[in-house]
């Protein structure tokens, strides 16, 4: 699969790691098993609902998530959002 970034997600991700640097160890691997398997049960990874319901999410910690439109067609993962829960839902 390719992992693809918005530009929305960029902007958020440097903004979030600005805040959060001891996760980019973390983060990094959570793209890797995005990128091999985007259904690792490492990764929680569960469809939304409601305004949301055509992406899925995908957790970096207990407190934070990271929204995901996955194009299987494609094979492409599109990052979406990043940040704590009441941020991204």
């Amino acid at each position: 699969m390719k992992l693809v970034k918005t530009s929305f997600y960029s902007r958020i991700e440097k903004r979030f790691f600005k805040q959060h640097k001891d996760l980019l160890g973390k983060y990094a691997d959570v793209l890797k098993k995005l990128k091999n398997n985007p259904f690792d049960s490492v990764l929680k990874t569960h469809k939304l609902q409601g305004e949301l319901k055509e992406y899925h999410a995908c957790s970096l910690t207990y407190k934070f998530r990271i929204i995901i439109l996955i194009k299987i067609v494609n094979n492409e993962i599109y990052l979406i959002n990043i940040g704590n829960h009441d941020e991204v839902y």
